[in-house]
């Protein structure tokens, strides 16, 4: 059996269009003899029908495509295609036969024929699957892994079929929440109730769980996760509904569990109105277009038509990825004009020219130095970056007429224990001055918590650091932040923009933040892996701590002041929030940006302290910062 089913495909059709060709000579045997009541193998009033049988199946199966389905996946679909090309091949047969009549053939030869036909290929096509599903595929069962299905559902039914025909693992039960459903059967495998995981997985050795819950929301299957993850097995899950096409459901489409879905909360519902509303049909600049959250919001503009897109940054390869995957994505005649440039807007007069070349209606300015460590040993860099890029780039913007300009800020901006959060602090008192400022441009800020995956996320570095065998490295077991999803951080920047009336600093409802050793303890047992600590001696990873960063917080914070007021969207909040005049803040800066240039690092925090007054930092250089790091190493 092994030997023919590794055959190729063009002779396994031969030799089943042979064997269909036996069974049709068989069945005239078997009609003649229910009707006649004797076995009469060479009778000439056989040979007759065979002259007609052979010749109509020929034409009927090459018709109805008979030899195209892959037997081994035989299911009621094929059966229906055999009764068609079966009904059909009675046509001719009973026009011969029964209506039009030869000798010494009885009239019934015309209708039982087809129908015992029919009969023969069903159970030919149901033998043979058995013999290559159930049989074949034993011994590479036995050495695969044991997995269990949760979801005894529809989607839950196709991937146990799925994993059935693909052969390299070994279905060995359902589990589902519906009580009614315990300790019955699909297809001969158990259905459990869900609980009773934790005794099943040990009881059987199950190595892996697939959820197949593809409807459920995020909270829901968050629960099942936490139920799932302490009895040491690995779990992949099914994309969502809009992600299974047909009805049809692969093993391929299984995936790790992603740690958006370990969130605890829904993704918070766009909408479509406010989405489009700074973007259809107008000119848009991206400046940090390359980055996380600047590339995914050049992907959700494209996709609402905006006139022309403006991608800005000074990364060249960033630059590149991004424009290369847009013009992939969208095709030419569904994208807008993109234009790359490939600059530095953070100068004067780089952000002046391209401001006055394409004169946008929405700025989206993205663009800023993040990482906490790297701004901290580099303040001059961060500073003038971030400030002074932010600076240089909204003053451009409103010379230029821009009806709108919306900063991606930080919740580290909020009572900021590092220079990076007290710069982006600082960014935001600069819009919030020019908001004051009599003009026409509609300044807003949009503040939310860490993004996961985004480069230089603490999700990309536990994920490596599982692969590579451990050991997890963390800050400190009771830090905690707020996460969302690079998807959902667009679209509140984009649908905050279009809300805004002019000085909004915009937050969003998180929900509760999560403590990042929970985090990585989530994703070592989602891996399948255990987590190896005192009461584990011989787990698998362990997570150590290796002390706060440098300016490094233990809980972020979204609000500066209390009462957030509510806006049109139930999950964006409207923080009020403290600011300085234009003519104060604009000496304030005057003085850092010549500090900056004598590189005197002290006069420029001097002047971050008096704008910010909430950021609680020693002043650390370069210097006294890697003199640390070098006695970190040596202890």
């Amino acid at each position: 059996m092994r030997k023919v089913a590794s055959l190729p495909r063009p002779v396994r059709r031969l030799i089943a269009l042979v064997l269909d060709i036996l069974l049709c000579v068989f069945s005239i045997w078997l009609a003649f003899s229910i009707r006649i009541g004797a076995w009469n193998l060479f009778s000439p009033a056989v040979g007759t029908v065979l002259i007609v049988a052979i010749p109509s199946w020929l034409i009927v199966a090459r018709w109805c495509g008979v030899y195209r389905s892959i037997i081994r996946f035989a299911g009621g679909r094929t059966m229906i295609d055999l009764a068609v090309a079966c009904l059909l091949l009675s046509l001719p047969m009973m026009t011969v036969f029964s209506f039009v009549g030869m000798p010494q053939v009885p009239r019934t030869i015309g209708v039982l024929q087809p129908m015992l036909f029919m009969l023969l290929l069903a159970l030919s096509r149901i033998a043979i699957r058995y013999a290559i599903v159930d049989i074949l595929h034993v011994e590479r069962q036995k050495q695969g892994a044991r997995v269990a299905i949760y979801g005894a559902g529809s989607a839950g039914q196709q991937l146990g079929f799925a994993i059935r025909h693909d052969g390299k693992a070994s279905l060995v039960c359902y589990f589902d929440d519906e009580p009614s459903l315990a300790r019955q059967r699909i297809d001969g495998v158990p259905i459990f109730a869900a609980d009773e995981a934790g005794e099943i997985i040990a009881d059987f050795g199950l190595d892996e769980i697939l959820l197949a819950l593809p409807s459920v929301p995020r909270s829901r299957r968050l629960e099942i996760v936490e139920r799932l993850q302490s009895h040491g097995v690995k779990v992949r899950v099914l994309p969502s509904v809009a992600n299974i096409m047909d009805g049809q459901v692969s093993v391929r489409d299984l995936r790790e569990v992603q740690v958006e879905e370990l969130l605890g909360r829904d993704p918070v519902p766009p909408d479509e109105n406010l989405l489009s509303g700074a973007i259809a049909g107008k000119v848009v600049l991206v400046s940090g277009a390359g980055g996380s959250i600047g590339s995914e919001l050049c992907r959700q503009i494209v996709a609402r038509h905006p006139r022309q897109l403006i991608l800005v940054d000074h990364s060249e390869f960033g630059l590149y990825s991004i424009l290369t995957e847009l013009e992939e994505r969208f095709g030419k005649a569904d994208r807008p004009e993109i234009i790359p440039e490939l600059a530095d807007i953070s100068e004067a007069a780089v952000a002046g020219r391209i401001m006055q070349r394409y004169r946008p209606q929405t700025v989206f300015h993205a663009a800023a130095y993040k990482h906490v460590p790297l701004v901290e040993a580099n303040p001059i860099s961060g500073l003038k970056n971030n400030v002074f890029g932010t600076y240089h780039c909204c003053l451009e913007a409103e010379r230029a007429g821009a009806s709108r300009f919306i900063l991606v800020s930080t919740d580290k901006a909020v009572r900021p224990t590092n220079i990076m959060g007290a710069s982006k602090r600082l960014c935001e008192l600069i819009l919030q001055a020019r908001a004051d400022v009599d003009g026409e441009t509609i300044f807003s800020m949009v503040r939310f918590g860490n993004v996961l995956g985004s480069s230089g996320s603490v999700v990309p570095r536990f994920r490596a650091q599982i692969a590579a065998g451990g050991p997890i490295t963390l800050t400190h077991r009771e830090v905690t932040r707020f996460f969302m999803t690079i998807p959902e951080a667009a679209q509140l920047v984009m649908q905050a923009g279009a809300m805004a009336k002019g000085g909004e600093v915009f937050v969003l409802d998180m929900g509760e933040p999560i403590k990042i050793y929970d985090l990585a303890h989530s994703m070592i047992h989602l891996s399948g892996c255990s987590v190896r600590d005192e009461a584990n001696p011989d787990g698998d990873i362990a997570i150590e701590e290796i002390g706060l960063r440098p300016g490094e917080k233990m809980y972020e914070e979204l609000l500066l002041g209390d009462n957030p007021q509510p806006t049109e969207h139930s999950r964006i909040l409207r923080a009020q929030e403290a600011k300085l005049g234009w003519t104060i803040l604009s000496d304030l800066l005057r003085t850092m940006s010549q500090a900056l240039d004598r590189g005197d690092v002290e006069s420029a925090m001097a002047v971050v302290r008096a704008a910010v007054p909430d950021y609680a930092h020693s002043i650390r250089t370069t210097a006294v910062i890697l003199e640390e790091n070098l006695h970190a190493a040596d202890g």
